[in-house]
């Protein structure tokens, strides 16, 4: 068998054409295609506005800077993500509280979350996760946020497509704005959409969407209902301490090339768990089953085993190249230093002594899935 690796983009030959037909146009960094890019994510999502970036840690910076994350200013987060759910909050000089996980979900635990806060009056606001495309449920985040004045950012690095249903039937997809004051994306090569690097803000907030702009353009404004002065057709303004963090048109291009395939590859990653789910349901393999109205994006199909060190090296002796998401943030050395320490927070801690990720992209094959299912299965033999 090939080698199978855990995640893996797909590049077909409308998206090439659709780079090469931008490459051919007057325009490479930021053009036409990069608005288009921008209004039709929104429209995917249900969202209002949208602000294409050069990354998901970018979108996650200009998120923490819009919002107002400064020195003082306290942020809650879970410790099972990347590291740049956390690193953000620290870009802009802010302290990051860290917030134990449901051991059923993975997600942040929104009643330890309330402790946190009635402790801790300086918590401005709550960065939750979906870890591996799990939508957390922001309506009881949202009660919380709401009680307490603070703002919600939502990372949907891993839920594109994703949503849940409240108890009035309402469906919340991942990013719509509808209850966070501003959602996250990331489009690297083995999330739900890929534009090699970039990554997407979204929000329904006028005065968030407009500051955005700004802050992804060095600060800089040519809007001239903003301006102090007005010197002719060539001026700008910089009226804040912005970045560099504009999306290219020719990865614009890419992403709705790929957008318009993201219902049909998210239909495939759920038949995908739907068969691990089958094939493992009584074994020795722990399954996080999503609760009901809950309809999972499967960015990674995570197991929990006991030995996970000893199935991790068989399953590469055997071709298959499984991951780990992730190492807890606060037990890196940079946030140990910080003052977090091992035993800080059980929960992700057992996670992770247990979880592996196992192949899932839409176009894994189901002879590659067979192999990857019997070869699980039999390691406990």
């Amino acid at each position: 068998m090939k080698r199978i690796p855990y995640g893996k983009h797909h590049i077909t030959d409308e998206d090439i054409t659709a780079v090469v037909e931008t490459l051919r146009s007057d325009f490479l960094t930021q053009g036409p295609k990069v608005q288009e890019f921008e209004e039709k994510f929104a429209q995917y999502v249900g969202a209002k506005y949208a602000v294409a970036v050069s990354s998901g840690t970018a979108a996650l910076h200009l998120s923490a800077l819009a919002l107002g994350v400064r020195q003082g200013q306290k942020v809650i987060t879970s410790p099972i993500t990347f590291v740049a759910s956390a690193n953000c909050v620290r870009y802009c000089g802010g302290e990051v509280i860290f917030c134990d996980v449901n051991p059923e979900t993975i997600l942040i635990d929104v009643e330890k979350v309330e402790a946190i806060v009635k402790g801790n009056p300086q918590v401005s606001g709550i960065i939750p996760v979906n870890f591996a495309g799990y939508p957390v449920d922001l309506c009881e985040l949202r009660k919380v946020a709401d009680k307490y004045g603070m703002w919600i950012l939502e990372d949907a690095c891993h839920s594109l497509g994703g949503y849940f249903v409240d108890g009035n039937n309402i469906k919340h997809y991942c990013g719509d704005g509808s209850l966070a004051d501003l959602a996250i994306f990331s489009f690297h090569p083995v999330k739900h959409i890929a534009t090699g690097e970039g990554g997407m803000i979204t929000t329904n907030r006028k005065d968030l969407y407009e500051k955005l702009l700004m802050l992804r353009t060095h600060g800089i404004t040519r809007n001239a209902e903003l301006f102090t002065e007005n010197h002719g057709g060539w001026y700008y303004e910089m009226h804040d301490l912005g970045f560099n963090y504009r999306l290219t048109d020719l990865q614009a291009a890419l992403g709705i090339s790929q957008l318009s395939r993201a219902e049909e590859w998210l239909r495939r990653r759920r038949e995908i768990a739907q068969r691990y789910n089958e094939a493992f349901s009584g074994s020795y393999v722990k399954i996080i089953y999503p609760k009901e109205n809950v309809y999972h994006a499967y960015h990674l199909y995570v197991i929990q085993v006991e030995n996970r060190l000893e199935l991790y090296n068989y399953l590469r002796s055997k071709n298959i190249f499984s991951q780990v998401h992730y190492i807890p943030v606060h037990l890196m050395p940079y946030y140990r230093r910080l003052g977090w320490k091992k035993g800080d927070f059980p929960n992700a801690e057992g996670y992770y002594e247990r979880c592996l990720s196992l192949p899932m992209y839409p176009t894994l094959s189901d002879e590659e899935q067979e192999f990857v299912i019997k070869t699980v299965l039999e390691f406990q033999k």
